[in-house]
């Protein structure tokens, strides 16, 4: 019990210090509060008149309730709840190579602290700064026209997916700012996060994609997580034939296990074999 307590006190305090963070620098909870609501204007009113999504009638109310800009809006927004998920491996990662470019990671394993505990509390703080980014983005989705249209125990679950999802982005996200150890390579790494974040199903329908492009969309683990999101809001969506799309909670959840599984473990090691 005295492990799991020493875990869990070490975890607190690793939380703390990141939210203190947070707090210290209200820039950086602006731009993470901002840009979901400027992605949701972009994406929804700019391309919501030029992309015709299953569901939805040219001019008419479709399938879902929504015409075809509100069912672009629909289509889109669990979309972009992936992306506030995917976006957890951007703060970390820069956070933790800023860590150990300043000598902070050296400090705290000269301690006789948790090291599993020290990185869970990384992630969790990320995870409630998380949560108050999606309450935003969905409330601003409510404004322009996205609607719940599944029960609320579904959209529980789809809510519960999106931060799952996150906490796995966080633990990849922690991994690779150890393994880099400069903040301004891992700054210049992170920008990669929204190309990859874009050969999705998030923002238009797979079957316009090559073949070929198409297959890695459909594969990408973020679009399983917006296909799950789609699925349990009731959302308009344009499933295909492949597994993850069909499977979407299945595949969500197995994607979740295997990034934990691999990123967890491999970022402990790293934190604690850190310039040995």
């Amino acid at each position: 019990m005295s492990v799991v307590a020493d875990l869990a006190a070490d975890a607190w305090s690793s939380m703390l210090r990141v939210l203190l963070h947070y707090r210290r620098s209200p820039g950086l909870l602006a731009v993470s509060l901002a840009v979901p609501v400027l992605m949701v204007v972009v994406f929804g009113y700019v391309f919501g008149s030029a992309i015709t999504v299953p569901g939805t009638d040219t001019g008419a109310a479709g399938a879902s309730g929504a015409g075809p800009v509100d069912g672009y809006r629909e289509f889109l927004m669990p979309g972009l709840f992936a992306m506030v998920a995917v976006n957890g491996i951007m703060p970390t990662m820069v956070g933790a190579a800023r860590d150990v470019g300043r000598g902070v990671t050296d400090r705290l394993r000269s301690m006789a602290v948790s090291r599993t505990g020290l990185l869970l509390g990384q992630t969790l703080a990320d995870l409630l700064v998380s949560v108050v980014v999606l309450a935003l983005l969905a409330a601003v989705g409510l404004v322009v026209g996205w609607r719940i249209r599944g029960g609320p125990a579904d959209a529980a679950g789809a809510f519960g997916l999106l931060l799952l999802f996150r906490f796995a982005m966080t633990w990849v996200g922690l991994l690779l700012g150890l393994a880099v150890g400069k903040e301004e390579a891992a700054g210049q790494l992170a920008v990669t996060v929204f190309p990859l974040a874009m050969v999705t199903n998030a923002f238009v329908p797979t079957g316009g994609m090559p073949g070929w492009l198409a297959a890695v969309a459909e594969w990408n683990p973020m679009s399983a997580v917006v296909q799950a999101g789609r699925d349990l809001f009731g959302n308009p969506s344009a499933a295909t034939a492949a597994w993850p799309m069909q499977h979407a909670v299945a595949a969500t959840l197995l994607w979740c296990a295997v990034l934990l599984l691999v990123c967890g473990p491999f970022a402990v090691r790293k934190f604690a074999t850190h310039g040995t």
